[in-house]
């Protein structure tokens, strides 16, 4: 794992722990401060048993030494009421299905919000431009109603890859519709609006987050927004249609 890597500073880390983590990932992470979970070497993880079968069981999160299982673990730190709902509605699913080839709606929904996931708390003039994608209303009309909005990301996976920030990097975005007077009252709306049959739905709209007003120097230059192959027009079904990148595999199932 290379820690020097990380701008804490950049945007997408607000509100995130900030740990050297010099020596074993899980070892860093447990002594960061209270979690409802323990961070335990890999090799915890029984043969043949699904990952998210296992915390459930045992209040134990698998940590690997690297970049993926860190960021992993910071948002367990950061939003542990709403991961353990995730993990919560996997166990579920797993008790009530098995675990097969496939994952099913919820399982696959709950995988993409924990790996790719974002909260968009956003006046409805934003939120109507980006879920019909007209990108210049977004993020160039509509440039100072970003002010009122809050964005903040819950996905490891995509945190991962912001270390190296490319344009196409797209979050897949849940509405917030609470404002929060702190983190853990946002942890705490998000982990009881995680209704199984809404989240089945994947109530998700893709957003690349680059283009998001304070987070990128370059798209200051609203040139930046004449990308078509990151910033597409929207299609019959929006729902079928995502820009970003595809969620790392879960272990175990």
């Amino acid at each position: 794992m290379a820690p020097g890597l990380i701008d804490w500073d950049a945007p997408w880390h607000a509100g995130l722990p900030r740990i050297a983590a010099a020596g074993p990932v899980h070892q860093a992470l447990n002594a960061a401060g209270p979690c409802p979970v323990r961070f335990v070497p890999q090799d915890a993880l029984p043969p043949g048993m699904a990952y998210e079968q296992f915390i459930h069981a045992t209040g134990q999160v698998p940590t690997r030494d690297n970049l993926h299982d860190f960021f992993n673990g910071l948002v367990w730190l950061r939003f542990p009421q709403a991961k353990r709902r995730l993990n919560q509605l996997h166990a579920q699913a797993i008790a009530a299905q098995g675990v097969g080839a496939t994952r099913g709606p919820l399982r696959d929904a709950a995988t993409l919000l924990d790996e790719n996931g974002a909260l968009l708390l956003a006046p409805e003039a934003l939120w109507q431009a980006l879920r019909a994608r007209q990108w210049r209303r977004l993020f160039v009309e509509l440039r100072p109603r970003w002010r009122q909005a809050r964005l903040a990301v819950f996905g490891h996976a995509l945190l991962e890859q912001l270390v190296h920030p490319r344009k196409p990097l797209t979050a897949h975005v849940y509405q917030a519709r609470t404002a929060p007077d702190s983190v853990a009252d946002l942890d705490a709306w998000l982990a009881a609006d995680l209704d199984a049959a809404h989240l089945a739905a994947k109530p998700f709209t893709p957003l690349p987050v680059l283009g998001v007003p304070g987070w990128w120097p370059e798209n200051e230059n609203f040139s930046f927004y004449d990308d078509s192959l990151v910033f597409r027009s929207a299609r019959p079904n929006p729902k079928n249609h995502t820009t970003g990148p595809v969620p790392a595999a879960r272990r175990g199932a």
